[in-house]
């Protein structure tokens, strides 16, 4: 496990998002610009990462508190789909096992990624209406895969941002394996 910290190297606070449409578990095709809520959260993610595991609860939760049309979670996984544990019928399993509330997308070119500066899974970004960046960073404050979280950081700047209120801080690294890079 190569623990990564998220980068804010590409995507910036204010840019607008690259749009993608990739395949998801359903089968389906699915586009960012498909999805027009008040915020749109899109998270690198995979089937194989302690850290990914210990805060799926925590996301599908995250999903389960707001409406599609307040927010949406898009998971993306951008691993070589050849590394152990990965590919589209791992990504099917593991939606089923963890009850996957939300599209999880397979991104096997790895283009979408590099675009958004995606390092680490799982590395969240949560978008506003406008599909502008507003803040890049951890699920919660639970920085190992075994801690208990006791701050919700993104449940707050969804809440945040959909009241009008400023987002204190646009960049909190989230913490998690290196995305598998195909070589």
């Amino acid at each position: 496990m190569a623990r990564t910290l998220s980068s804010p190297q590409v995507l910036k606070t204010g840019m607008q998002a690259p749009g993608f449409t990739l395949k998801g578990v359903d089968g389906k095709m699915h586009s960012l610009s498909e999805y027009k809520g008040k915020s749109t959260l899109v998270i690198f993610m995979c089937n194989h990462c302690p850290f990914v595991k210990a805060r799926i609860n925590e996301i599908v939760e995250l999903q389960s508190k707001f409406k599609p049309s307040e927010l949406q979670i898009i998971g993306i996984n951008s691993n070589d789909p050849n590394y152990q544990d990965e590919g589209f019928d791992n990504m099917v399993k593991f939606a089923k096992e963890y009850r996957v509330n939300f599209p999880y997308l397979i991104d096997d070119s790895q283009d979408v990624a590099r675009a958004y500066g995606a390092v680490c899974t799982p590395d969240p970004f949560l978008l506003d209406a406008s599909g502008k960046l507003v803040f890049h960073g951890r699920i919660n404050d639970a920085m190992e895969p075994e801690a208990k979280p006791k701050v919700p950081v993104m449940e707050n700047n969804v809440r945040a941002l959909l009241a009008g209120k400023k987002i204190e801080k646009d960049f909190d690294p989230s913490i998690g394996c290196s995305i598998k890079w195909k070589s």
